[in-house]
């Protein structure tokens, strides 16, 4: 079946958005509606995702906004009893929540670091965990993608925390979807890898004062103008690989490749790790040092 038809798979069916207030999740939610499902646009911030949702609604879609916070496995575990209660079996679990987090390692707070690796890491762990077993049950088939970052495939410094956690989700999602194959459960996992794309991760994000923070800030605003998207386009993109059973998910398939062939050959070297020279001199860094 060709990516053009996968989505009809979709229509009718549930589909459960976290981060789903703005960015790659609001045009998650809204390529989703498109695509015939009934949408739960969940987001910490409900003004937002009820905007989200009434948006949808006044074009002719069906979305309905709920509250979660995804660094608490309460609050997910409470929206997928609502989400089952009210909507039924859920088709489509994407878990797209997502914080930016810059500064040298060590001069992140304890605080910081909590924050990022549980909203990035925990909260797609606790989405699955919550959800999953259900979806499993009913026997239907279904889909659940994660979304990490051409990021997880590469190093950069100042962004330490957030890369870490990138890393950490596509090995979560490799071994999720070893997971349903050895299960025999009807559902594909999908690692989406979006590339540059204009949403509030940065703004929203927290961060050190420090100059490299403010390096990197103009590196990623660099490479928005140069290749950046919107939310919706990237989920335009998205969304019709996850409906046909793709693994690696991409909005800009030569970076990621570009990204996927630079750590194979770094690992098959066993190299130190080091920056392109490109990157080096946007973050005013000698070749050499």
């Amino acid at each position: 079946m060709g990516m053009s038809n996968s989505l009809e798979q979709l229509a009718g069916g549930v589909a459960v958005i976290t981060g789903a207030g703005s960015g790659i999740g609001e045009g998650l939610a809204r390529v989703a509606a498109e695509a015939g499902m009934r949408v739960v646009v969940a987001d910490i911030a409900l003004e937002r995702a009820e905007q989200v949702a009434q948006s949808i609604c006044e074009g002719g879609g069906e979305a309905h906004p709920l509250r979660v916070d995804v660094s608490s496995a309460g609050s997910i575990d409470a929206l997928a009893a609502a989400v089952h209660e009210r909507f039924g079996d859920v088709t489509l679990l994407i878990d797209n929540a997502g914080v930016e987090t810059l500064g040298y390692s060590w001069e992140l707070s304890a605080e910081q670091w909590d924050r990022t690796l549980n909203i990035n890491i925990h909260g797609a762990i606790h989405g699955v965990r919550a959800f999953a077993p259900r979806m499993i049950a009913c026997g239907k088939p279904a889909w659940i993608a994660n979304t990490a970052s051409i990021g997880g495939l590469g190093m950069m410094p100042i962004q330490t925390s957030y890369i870490l956690s990138k890393h950490a989700l596509i090995s979560y999602s490799e071994c999720l979807f070893l997971e349903m194959q050895l299960a025999g459960a009807p559902i594909a996992v999908s690692a989406i890898l979006p590339g540059p794309v204009a949403t509030r991760i940065f703004s929203d994000g927290s961060t050190t004062t420090d100059s490299g923070s403010e390096a990197h800030r103009s590196m990623m605003n660099a490479m928005l103008e140069a290749d950046g998207i919107s939310g919706y386009e990237a989920a335009r993109r998205i969304l019709p690989q996850i409906a046909a059973g793709e693994f690696w998910v991409s909005t800009h398939p030569e970076i990621t490749r570009q990204m996927a062939t630079g750590r194979a050959q770094h690992l098959s070297t066993l190299s130190k790790p080091a920056l392109p020279e490109e990157v080096l001199q946007s973050m005013g860094l000698s070749v050499d040092s």
